[in-house]
């Protein structure tokens, strides 16, 4: 057991749940526990909404990927990155002018079905349930790295604690524990690439001439085509990053924490630069790892390239660098876990269980009470799935997330905001079908059935060549809710009328009458 790393994993845990504690004090009403009572401001909720995204597929996963990959592993920082502009751009402030707690409130403002804020409020728990996997399986690896205990032990204890914060804290104690992050791993992942850039005599060129012969793959690493050898199956990886976060339930939420859009729009902004500076230094943390670690070194500790970074703290600057990196990143998956849990419980609580089982007459107090139990329920399903996902690299879980989200779920944020004759049953359509084929296309494709043993879940022949599903799923989703509206009975679209698109379309660019 490395105890620098222990006293460390402990000063993080006893300062968030400190932040916990603080923040239940705070908690006393249904807009508190799902949305902080919308009162962060922009830097604040730029911050939150950072370490909300800089996740340990981002820390982890990203600098393995480019370790192993090279210029490959790097697709996922453009992707990650770019993604903003979109969020930016098309969804942050409609979304916050029509919505109140869940992406579900923003669409049933258009449609007033009980089954469309079902199918929404499911997919919003599948897609956190898929994001949290790939968390877990980090925290595993990187709790057995570090204190020698059992993977499955290390993912049961990080369930626990992430519940704890939720259950007590809600989204105050989340926000606060995100921003906190944060600056941890803005701080430690400079610090990294300072060490690098120094063992480089501070030459970028420098680096790149020396990385043409430090891996086995040779001029090969700085080119594409390590990983990803068709084109089209990086055009599918890119699409899914790209378009997944305008879909994300857990940042979507975010939006919701600001008194209003313009706060919203000021928040995207603040996440956008530190987001951006963070996603180019993981250049330094992958070439690094290439470098001064190696890749058999890497594989040997995890064969996903999961540890890249922690390794390479040690590497440049011994044990006490490794423990607080290790820790950083400990702090990082509690973070965004802490914001899944408590994305899926709002859409479980709020949508299930009170906009349809109770008709929207539950108290708040039996609201609250609704989500620390679905909190409960979400995070023993997650952990069970993070025992069965162990071996894939998180990067990749994440990327099924993002798939996932922009086939399902920004299909129908764009057409409900853009498209004056989309109705209930296109939005049915997009969700249910952008949902089944993204997800059955994973099932089928060769990160769950590869030819080699070892290599994924199953050996065999996988029926979908890509490893992403985002090039066939999302024109899917898109195309299921075009023809859905298309072939829709006239009954369907007589009742969808009872909120004109003109109303929609003044809302969504003005927030009056901001009520669900």
């Amino acid at each position: 057991m490395n105890t620098a790393a222990f006293i460390m994993f402990l000063v993080i845990v006893a300062a968030t749940l400190l932040i916990t504690y603080w923040a239940s004090k705070k908690t006393t009403s249904a807009s508190d526990f799902y949305t902080a009572g919308g009162g962060l401001t922009g830097w604040q909720n730029g911050l939150a909404i950072a370490g909300d995204y800089m996740s340990a597929a981002s820390f982890l996963g990203i600098a393995g990927m480019i370790a192993l990959s090279g210029f490959d592993g790097f697709f996922y920082s453009i992707g990650f990155l770019v993604a903003y502009l979109v969020v930016l751009f098309l969804v942050a402030e409609p979304l916050r002018n029509l919505g109140k707690y869940t992406f579900a409130d923003m669409i049933a403002v258009r449609f007033h079905m009980k089954k469309i804020r079902g199918f929404a409020a499911f997919n919003t728990i599948a897609i956190s349930i898929f994001y949290m996997i790939a968390q877990l399986v980090g925290a595993g690896a990187l709790i057995k790295l570090l204190l020698g205990i059992e993977f499955t032990t290390s993912v049961i204890i990080v369930g626990i604690l992430m519940t704890v914060y939720v259950i007590f804290g809600g989204m105050h104690a989340t926000s606060w524990v995100q921003i906190v992050k944060a600056f941890l791993l803005m701080g430690g992942t400079f610090v990294i690439s300072i060490l690098v850039l120094y063992k480089f005599d501070f030459s970028i060129t420098g680096m790149f001439s020396h990385m043409i012969t430090a891996t086995p793959h040779n001029e090969n690493f700085l080119n594409p085509g390590i990983k990803y050898k068709d084109g089209l199956d990086t055009l599918s990886l890119t699409m899914g990053l790209v378009l997944g976060t305008a879909g994300l339930p857990h940042i979507l939420v975010r939006f919701f924490t600001v008194k209003d859009a313009k706060t919203a729009r000021s928040s995207v902004v603040y996440a956008t630069w530190v987001i951006g500076i963070f996603y180019v230094m993981t250049i330094f943390l992958g070439f690094g790892a290439a470098a001064f670690v190696g890749n058999s070194a890497i594989i040997a500790q995890d064969q996903a390239g999961n540890m890249a970074a922690p390794l390479l703290a040690q590497a440049l600057g011994g044990d006490m660098m490794f423990a607080f990196i290790s820790a950083v990143a400990f702090a990082t998956i509690l973070a965004v876990v802490a914001g899944l849990v408590l994305t899926a419980a709002t859409a479980f609580s709020h949508d299930f269980y009170n906009q349809i089982l109770r008709k929207g007459q539950a108290t708040e107090k039996e609201q609250m009470n609704m989500a620390r139990y679905a909190s409960i329920g979400i995070s023993i399903l997650s952990i069970l799935l993070a025992l069965v996902a162990r071996n894939l690299n998180v990067a990749f879980l994440v990327s099924l997330a993002f798939a996932v989200a922009a086939s399902a779920n920004l299909p129908v944020i764009l057409y409900t905001i853009y498209w004056k004759r989309f109705n209930t049953n296109g939005a049915i359509w997009a969700m249910v079908v952008g949902l089944v084929t993204s997800v059955g296309l994973v099932l089928v494709s060769p990160n769950v059935i590869h030819p080699e043993a070892g290599k994924a879940i199953f050996t065999g022949e996988p029926l979908y060549p890509f490893s992403t599903p985002g090039l066939i799923s999302i024109p899917l989703g898109f195309l299921a809710g075009y023809v859905g509206t298309l072939l829709s009975r006239k009954k369907t679209i007589e009742e969808d009328e009872q909120a004109s698109y003109d109303e929609i379309l003044v809302r969504s660019n003005t927030g009056l009458d901001n009520t669900v």
